[in-house]
């Protein structure tokens, strides 16, 4: 516990009493000795003007305020607290242009400053804790900044779209609904006038997005989530099947750890092996992340998917067969 700490700890003691607090209790509070408990109401004292007095005849510390009570000065944060906002600032840092930015420099500025004086102003926390993004790819500020802007004003939002599995470039017309941060990229989900449909779009596929001044059709968050959360992973559509994958003992470990699905249910078998059974509605994502554990993943059930991942495994090894 450090000196932070244990002003807050001490100071939430001397709050919450309706009587003196004796030494022995804030030792126990604090989790130190007494010099320390002593060394922490001086600095306190010297530092923060708190009225920390002590009560002779009573044997004990309190507050002595002839009205209200005593505030430690500015925001004050425990260790958790901390991390949490070490956590907020990361991510703020990481937003792409567009999304807020009169609203969150501000903010930065101010988590910046609050985590160095926190950090005895040496800055150790955020150089020591990181956020790493693997695979991200960055939307230019040109398509992200109109998208957030027709989500946050509820207007329509036009652009041509650069599909990844058709190679196509199409036009389309949206009511953008949410923004969505996922696996360290983002995606707008959108109605489609044209497609009558929810859809959703990677943001650094869009080109020449332009804010309309036709207001943006609005769904309920249930229609959203009924349609965008039931499939797996980024692709939308109501679940039609549900994947039965069997892992071996050793990445059994790793795995029973991990949230694939809000739906998903598991069960561990008499072997050591671990069952996870996931619903899904378009299969190419699920497949990789099967295929990210090669062997030690088995696909039992459907035939379906159980085929293709073979399939992909097989051709895979004609590849490497090839190289010699």
């Amino acid at each position: 516990m450090d000196r932070f700490d244990r002003i807050f700890l001490l100071h939430k003691e001397l709050v919450r009493a309706r009587v003196p607090v004796k030494c022995a209790q804030l030792e126990e509070a604090l989790e130190c000795s007494r010099a320390t408990v002593i060394r922490t109401i001086a600095d306190m004292r010297d530092h923060l003007g708190a009225p920390i007095a002590y009560d002779r005849a009573r044997n004990g510390y309190l507050y002595d305020v002839a009205e209200g009570r005593y505030e430690l000065p500015g925001l004050w944060f425990n260790s958790e607290e901390t991390f949490a906002l070490l956590a907020c600032h990361q991510l703020l840092r990481s937003l792409q242009p567009g999304l807020l930015d009169s609203e969150i420099d501000p903010l930065r500025q101010r988590l910046e400053k609050l985590l160095a004086t926190r950090q005895g102003g040496k800055g150790q926390l955020a150089r020591r804790v990181r956020i790493i993004g693997i695979a991200r790819r960055m939307p230019a500020a040109e398509s992200f900044a109109p998208a957030s802007s027709a989500l946050t004003l509820r207007r329509q939002l036009a652009f041509e779209y650069d599909g990844r599995a058709s190679g196509a470039r199409s036009a389309r017309v949206v009511s953008p609904q949410r923004l969505v941060h996922y696996r360290d990229n983002w995606y707008l989900d959108a109605w489609d006038h044209a497609a009558e449909g929810l859809r959703t779009f990677a943001v650094e596929r869009m080109r020449a997005p332009q804010v309309l001044a036709a207001k943006a059709r609005d769904l309920g968050d249930a229609e959203l989530d009924a349609e965008l959360a039931a499939g797996y992973g980024i692709f939308s559509g109501a679940a039609t099947a549900e994947a039965v994958l069997r892992f071996s003992p050793l990445r059994a470990r790793w795995v029973a750890d991990e949230s694939w699905h809000p739906a998903q249910t598991s069960r561990w078998l008499d072997d050591g092996r671990f069952e996870l059974t996931v619903p899904y509605s378009d299969p190419r994502e699920l497949m990789m992340d099967i295929l990210r554990h090669g062997a030690d993943c088995e696909v039992v059930a459907p035939p379906a998917l159980r085929a293709a991942v073979r399939d992909s495994l097989e051709a895979a090894r004609r590849q490497y067969d090839a190289l010699g």
